[in-house]
C-alpha cells in the first residue's frame, strides 16, 4: 500500500501525540488529577490502536472511489465508521450533498478530524465514541476501513440495523460472512460494496 508523505506525517503525528501523553502521564503520576487526565485521553487512543483499527488514512483516490462506489444521492444519510481524519465523510458531504456522520473511537484522531472539518468547512458531524453505541438504522450508506474482530462486530450490527437496500463500502478488508455485491480497485486498493437485503 502506498502512502503520500502527508498521510505518513499525519500517522506519525498521532502516534507521537499518544506516546507524549503516555510519557507525560508517567511523569505526573504523583500529581493525581493530571496523571488521570492524561491517562484518560491517551488510553482510548492506545486501545483503539491495539484492539481496534489503527489510524491509517485512506488515500484521497481511495476515498473518492469509496464515495463513487456507494452510488450516493443528495439527501441520503451516510456514516463513516472509524472515520479517522474524516476525509471520506467530508468528501461525501461536499461532493454528493448527503448528510454525513463520522464516528471515531480515538480522542486524538477525533480532534484531528474536527480540525480537518474546520478546514474543509464541511457540514459532516464527527462523533467521538464506539460505533457499537450508535444507532445506524437511518443509514443509506456506511463506509469503513476496518479489519479483524472489529469488522466482524460491525457486520453483526449492520445486518441487524440497516434497512434493505442500504449500501456498505469497505476499503481493503472483507466482511467475514457477507457476500460482496461488487468490488473495484481504486489507487491499487480493493473497494468492496455490500447491499443489505
Amino acid at each position: 500500500m502506498k502512502f503520500r508523505l502527508k498521510d505518513l506525517l499525519l500517522m506519525a503525528l498521532v502516534f507521537a501525540a499518544m506516546a507524549a501523553l503516555l510519557v507525560l502521564a508517567y511523569q505526573f503520576r504523583r500529581d493525581g488529577w493530571l496523571f488521570w487526565a492524561l491517562a484518560v485521553l491517551a488510553a482510548p487512543s492506545l486501545a483503539a490502536f491495539i484492539f481496534g483499527a489503527p489510524f491509517v488514512p485512506a488515500t484521497m483516490e481511495a476515498a473518492r472511489g469509496m464515495t463513487e462506489a456507494a452510488g450516493l444521492k443528495p439527501g441520503e444519510t451516510v456514516y463513516d465508521i472509524g472515520c479517522g481524519d474524516g476525509r471520506v465523510v467530508y468528501l461525501a458531504v461536499r461532493d454528493y450533498g448527503v448528510k454525513g456522520v463520522g464516528i471515531e473511537l480515538s480522542p486524538l484522531v477525533y480532534l484531528l478530524a474536527r480540525a480537518r472539518g474546520l478546514l474543509w468547512r464541511s457540514g459532516a458531524e464527527i462523533k467521538l465514541g464506539d460505533f457499537r453505541w450508535h444507532d445506524l438504522s437511518g443509514a443509506d450508506a456506511v463506509f469503513c476501513y476496518l479489519s479483524g474482530d472489529v469488522l466482524a462486530a460491525l457486520e453483526t450490527k449492520l445486518k441487524k440495523e440497516l434497512r434493505p437496500g442500504a449500501r456498505v463500502v469497505s476499503l481493503v478488508y472483507r466482511f467475514p460472512s457477507w457476500k460482496e455485491s461488487r468490488s473495484l480497485t481504486c489507487g491499487g486498493l480493493p473497494v468492496r460494496v455490500y447491499i443489505k437485503e
